[in-house]
């Protein structure tokens, strides 16, 4: 099932890390809202990713949109990011993962593949996934791992990269340890950033309560002037 990976420090060679936001979804279960537009103590979800990986000293960005593309867009203009637009967002998040892939830079050391509706994911989470990254043993996917329960985000090599191009390996499949265990480093972790995200009404609500953050969802008119683009 691939390497186990614990948690620890070290000094590593620096790598060129790419990322890819990914903030195409419909978000079905939060209403038909673009998940990425929630604001969190007033700043949408997307920005506060992209914060972190300026932070985490990430070196280029692609965020992917599909619905609600204007949205979305006009939300990241005052950023250096590439913009990839995935006109079949509605069949899935590999599809996204691949337009993403196609539009980042020939050579990264790593890639970290972000979504965009995990909203407690800053910096210091980003360099830690990046330093077990650079501490592997082996596998070209390293995958957090918090008490089983598989979270986001992960980082790729390469070697995966050019798997997922050729080949079609879905790294959003909930199967993909057992699949391909030769691809996969796990890396085990207390973090529970790594699997916190926000699918529903209810998980906004709940980290709201947790938290004592201040939740909101987008205005509606924001999120469907964008949706069919």
């Amino acid at each position: 099932m691939g390497c186990q990976f614990k948690q620890g420090g070290g000094l590593y060679a620096r790598l060129r890390v790419g990322a890819l936001l990914l903030a195409a979804g419909e978000g079905q279960r939060m209403g038909g809202v673009a998940k990425s537009l929630i604001r969190l103590q007033g700043v949408p979800l997307i920005n506060r990713q992209l914060i972190a990986l300026s932070g985490a000293g990430v070196d280029e960005v692609v965020v992917v949109t599909g619905h609600a593309r204007d949205a979305v867009e006009a939300a990241v203009a005052g950023f250096p990011v590439t913009l990839a637009h995935n006109a079949n967002y509605k069949d899935g998040q590999q599809g996204s993962v691949r337009v993403g892939l196609e539009q980042l830079g020939a050579k990264c050391d790593a890639v970290l593949v972000l979504l965009a509706d995990q909203p407690l994911i800053g910096a210091a989470d980003l360099t830690e996934l990046i330093a077990a990254f650079k501490k592997r043993g082996q596998g070209h996917v390293l995958v957090p791992m918090v008490q089983g329960q598989r979270g986001n985000p992960i980082v790729m090599d390469e070697v995966a990269r050019a798997q997922i191009q050729a080949s079609g390996t879905n790294l959003a499949c909930r199967h993909l340890i057992d699949r391909n265990p030769e691809l996969v480093c796990l890396f085990e972790t207390t973090n529970t950033r790594f699997v916190t995200d926000l699918d529903t009404p209810e998980d906004m609500a709940a980290l709201a309560l947790r938290t004592g953050w201040k939740l909101e969802l987008p205005q509606a008119e924001l999120t469907q002037a964008g949706a069919v683009a």
